[in-house]
């Protein structure tokens, strides 16, 4: 079902004349009741009933609502246009907001690739752009995207790792803009039955479960460490070698492959190691 638009008329205008009627029909059934005369008395009721009738077409549009009207349980369409506007009374009408909405979810516990339980949460921010949709889809719209956006999130968290295992690979943690696209995509497939657009969805909560926080943080402190070392050792290796070649080159000294390994040791401990180095003067040679 596909919204349509309803024509409604001013509603001021309509207020003014059936004001101006009721006043008038007052004022005749006060004087048929002076001259007694019954059947101008039933005249006036009639036209009293009529005019409350015609009363009941009266309805107000707030800004950016929309307004379902139905007409004996058919949908007859869609009143968008905002102030007091007037319609055939027998129409029923639903009001539904046309405002930018967002919500937070709640914590959802999760396994991600891996395996690993983890904590997520997203915010989304939707809309209504189909009140036909909204109202006729699905039985309360408001509900239908909270349950489907907490649905979308699961999927998602499911689909990738907490963390960037591999060089190039999507993860929770590493990725945000690419998560929050996907996520934004996976909820508006799941909402496009209810006439709802999501404008933005973002995760607003990530963490690993309680019960494996604590490893997961020894785990990235000892990633964190190699990816040290591994950085210092190639700096080292590289100071070493550069050493090496300008003493050879500018002939400060001439050294044998032993007396090489002993300096290439001796400025790694200097270069890899935490806390400073104590010289010791070697008076002798390596041979005594």
């Amino acid at each position: 079902m596909q919204e349509r638009t309803v024509t409604s008329l001013p509603g001021i205008p309509i207020l003014l004349v059936l004001g101006a009627s009721t006043l008038g029909d007052a004022a005749l059934f006060v004087h048929a009741s002076r001259l007694g005369m019954q059947s101008l008395i039933g005249v006036a009721i009639l036209i009293g009933a009529l005019l409350a009738l015609l009363l009941r077409g009266l309805f107000v549009v707030q800004p950016n609502t929309g307004a379902v009207l139905q007409l004996f349980g058919h949908y007859a369409g869609t009143a968008r246009e905002a102030g007091l506007r007037w319609a055939n009374p027998f129409l029923t009408k639903k009001a539904v907001s046309l405002r930018v909405r967002n919500f937070e979810s709640s914590k959802l516990k999760v396994n991600d690739l891996d395996g690993s339980p983890i904590e997520i949460a997203s915010v989304v921010v939707w809309q209504v752009h189909d009140t036909a949709e909204a109202v006729f889809n699905v039985d309360d719209y408001e509900n239908f995207v909270h349950v489907q956006s907490e649905a979308a999130l699961r999927q998602l968290a499911t689909s990738y790792p907490y963390d960037q295992h591999e060089e190039g690979q999507v993860s929770l943690r590493s990725h945000a803009k690419e998560i929050n696209e996907h996520l934004k995509r996976e909820i508006q497939e799941r909402l496009a039955s209810a006439g709802v657009s999501v404008l933005e969805a973002r995760v607003s909560h990530l963490a690993y479960a309680p019960e494996i926080a604590q490893a997961m943080l020894q785990r990235q402190q000892a990633g964190a460490i190699i990816a040290a070392r591994t950085r210092i050792v190639e700096g080292a290796v590289s100071m070493v070698q550069m050493a090496l070649e300008q003493l050879g080159q500018r002939g400060v000294v001439h050294l044998d492959e032993e007396r090489k390994a002993s300096m290439v040791s001796n400025l790694l401990v200097v270069l890899c190691g935490e806390r400073g180095t104590q010289p010791i003067v070697n008076t002798g040679t390596l041979y005594n």
